[in-house]
């Protein structure tokens, strides 16, 4: 089959590998009809993580069931469903508790696993035009048949879930202000999931055109950070106290305000001085422990300057870690089928498999309007 390959910093190939095959009873294998590009797909791409040339792509997956192991009991073959970018057994202490994202099972020595990613098991990606799914009875999703609200749907797999996420780790509730840092696809989902909880006032901090038209348009308040500092623009917007609530969706490749580099504790810090007293921080942005780009020695090792002083001093509250797809997409499927929501505004290209290579330079520089990339294997 054909899938998207890792070559190297800044290199992909759509290429012929190997067809995924049953392994287990309660194995499936899906035949991808949309697979989506993600920020954090950029991560690996950038030759920022420890990713080996030769891993295939791809955790935000939705498509139709091909091929079951005798175990399945709930799913058949012709179901369309997404996947959790989390593969996760649905048995161990985590799961059951809720936190799919760190499950105890699937990748021996660590707490979690995902698709086509590096250091989250031995999961194919699905940037491909198949892919195997383990624990499918527990990692499926059904949806309803045909391609109706496909573009919404597949953002189920990860960035919707995870947006809202942020606003859980945060508790955001209804009438709260909210301020969200980044405008990229998950700053957005995380501002869009803040306005279906009931936000009063919800401002996206960003410098990139396109991502603070997108989200002036679903009526947040866009802030420009390459026009002054967005922590007294915001201040200035709420009476000079802040927001009740912060969301960090940038992680540790955020940008020093005004300079050319990265300065990977800047989005924290901020939060820290735009968010009031008792207020509390939800974090989904990607912070990882090793970065072999990082800007210093210490982000190098995941060492970051913390304003922690601060944290404590204002008696802020920070919630942190991977999305648990699990606990959220259900409810957000049934927003999406009754016209409650509609997250797919976010999605600027949608393209055959092969034009993978050219999407991912163009997302990564962040050019003619890349927002979010969905590609079609079979298109």
């Amino acid at each position: 089959m054909r899938a998207v390959v890792y070559k190297g910093p800044f290199e992909v190939a759509v290429e012929q590998v190997e067809d995924p095959r049953i392994q287990h009873p309660n194995d499936v294998i899906v035949r991808v009809t949309s697979t989506a590009i993600c920020g954090s797909d950029l991560h690996m791409y950038e030759g920022r993580t420890a990713a080996e040339p030769g891993i295939v792509f791809g955790h935000e997956n939705l498509g139709v069931i091909e091929q079951t192991g005798d175990g399945v009991t709930t799913l058949s073959r012709g179901d369309r469903v997404v996947m959790p970018f989390n593969v996760a057994c649905g048995f161990c202490k985590n799961c059951t508790a809720g936190f799919t994202g760190f499950c105890l099972t699937v990748n021996p020595g660590f707490a979690g696993g995902a698709y086509g990613y590096v250091a989250m098991g031995p999961y194919v990606g699905g940037q491909a035009e198949y892919v195997r799914v383990p624990y499918a009875d527990f990692n499926c999703l059904k949806l309803s048949e045909g391609t109706e609200k496909e573009t919404d749907y597949v953002l189920l797999a990860d960035i919707f879930p995870t947006g809202y996420h942020g606003n859980e780790l945060a508790d955001v509730r209804p009438g709260e202000s909210v301020a969200v840092y980044g405008g990229g696809p998950v700053g957005l989902m995380a501002a869009y999931s803040a306005m279906l909880r009931g936000a009063s006032k919800v401002f996206v901090v960003d410098r990139v055109t396109e991502r603070l038209q997108k989200a002036e348009e679903i009526g947040a308040i866009p802030v420009d950070f390459t026009q002054g500092n967005p922590v007294e623009q915001i201040r200035e917007q709420t009476a000079g106290q802040g927001t009740d609530k912060g969301i960090d969706a940038v992680g540790y490749q955020a940008q020093a305000r005004g300079e050319d580099r990265e300065e990977p504790a800047t989005v924290l810090n901020s939060l820290v001085e735009t968010v009031r007293p008792t207020g509390a921080l939800g974090v989904p942005g990607l912070y990882v422990p090793r970065d072999p780009g990082g800007p210093d020695e210490q982000a190098k090792r995941g060492m970051l300057m913390v304003a922690i002083g601060r944290l404590f001093e204002k008696g802020l509250r920070m919630g942190t870690g991977q999305c648990n797809v699990k606990r959220y997409n259900r409810q957000l499927r049934d927003l999406i089928a009754e016209g409650r929501a509609q997250p797919s505004f976010v999605v600027s290209h949608e393209l055959p498999l092969d034009q993978a290579p050219t999407a991912y330079e163009k997302f990564d520089k962040r050019i003619e309007g890349y927002t979010k990339v969905i590609l079609h294997p079979h298109a």
